[in-house]
Order: structure tokens, then C-alpha cells, then sequence
């Protein structure tokens, strides 16, 4: 797989995963969503869900299966975060190695093209996702609200890297934005 392919996201949401609407869900014809923590989730400065989110999951928890996995080595964090949503996690994933996200896979017991990796990251969400023939969804990293830079350091980089190998971060099926789900 060249890395065009590896670092082209399926669907770019644009805003949070909150975005991630079971309308959209349904239009791909997900059965599964394996979903990154750390600024996916949740700031990474914090250590439980907001009820937002704990909305958004029970919203789409009768849609899916989903799993936590996070490249993060925190036991006490991520599994406090997977706790207070009820979903299962692997922890110190090393993404884009695919170990975890396999036996996630295995776990709900569906074919890796039903089941979406999503996250904010190129390098490690997007590119584990690929290179097991997931369905790809990049969104915009989570910031705490009382963070005063907006801008995302490693995420541009990466966005800038992808252009330089050749990738055109544009998604392969279609952008989402907050004015496509009216």
C-alpha cells in the first residue's frame, strides 16, 4: 500500500466526533466503531467523559459495537474515561501497529470493513485504519475549553508530510460538515 492510500481518511468530519451522527453510521453501513481516546474523545488533559459525550455514545451504542483504544499507557485514565461510558478499551496500543486493534476486532466479532477506526490523528488513527481496510474517520481534535491555542502542532505536521508523499487529504468518499447534517 502506498502511502497515498495509508494516509487518505475514508471520511473527514469536520468538528468533533460528536459529528459522527447515526444518520452518517448508517449511510456507510457501519456495524462497528473503534474509536481513539486522546483528543478524540476527550481533551488530553482530562480524565473523564463529559456528558456530551456520554450523550453521543448512548445515541449511537444501539448502532454499533464499539471499543476504546488508546496509544496511552494510563490504566487509571483511560480506563476511568471507559468506565464512565460502559465500553471496553485496550490501553498502550502503539498505533499503527495493528495488534489491538485486531483483537478489538476479533472482540466484536465483525469484518474490519464494517468497522470504522476513528480518531484525530494521520500517523497512527487513519493509517492502522487503512492498513486493515477499515473504513477511515479523521475528526478534529477535542481541545479544553480553557486551552488558549487552538492550533494542533502534530496534527499540521502531519497534514504537511502527507501533501509532501503525495497524499491529498481528502477524503475518499465525502467531507462532513456541520451544514451537511441539517
Amino acid at each position: 500500500m502506498n502511502w497515498n492510500k495509508l494516509l487518505q481518511p475514508d471520511l473527514i468530519l469536520e468538528g468533533s466526533i460528536l459529528n459522527l451522527t447515526p444518520e452518517i453510521i448508517q449511510q456507510y453501513e457501519l456495524k462497528g466503531l473503534v474509536l481513539d481516546v486522546d483528543e478524540t474523545l476527550v481533551p488530553v488533559t482530562v480524565a473523564f467523559a463529559s456528558n456530551e459525550l456520554q450523550e453521543w455514545i448512548n445515541q449511537i451504542r444501539p448502532l454499533v459495537k464499539i471499543w476504546l483504544v488508546s496509544n496511552n499507557i494510563s490504566e487509571n485514565r483511560i480506563g476511568s474515561i471507559a468506565r464512565s461510558l460502559d465500553l471496553p478499551y485496550y490501553i498502550s496500543a502503539a498505533k499503527p501497529s495493528r495488534r489491538k486493534i485486531r483483537q478489538a476486532l476479533q472482540q466484536m466479532d465483525l469484518p474490519a470493513d464494517r468497522v470504522a477506526m476513528v480518531g484525530d490523528r494521520l500517523f497512527t488513527d487513519v493509517v492502522v485504519g487503512n492498513r486493515l481496510d477499515m473504513f477511515s474517520i479523521l475528526v478534529e481534535p477535542i481541545i479544553h475549553p480553557d486551552t488558549a491555542m487552538r492550533i494542533h502542532p502534530i496534527r499540521n505536521v502531519e497534514v504537511l508530510i502527507s501533501e509532501i508523499l503525495g497524499a491529498s487529504i481528502t477524503p475518499k468518499k465525502r467531507r462532513v460538515t456541520n451544514d451537511s447534517k441539517k
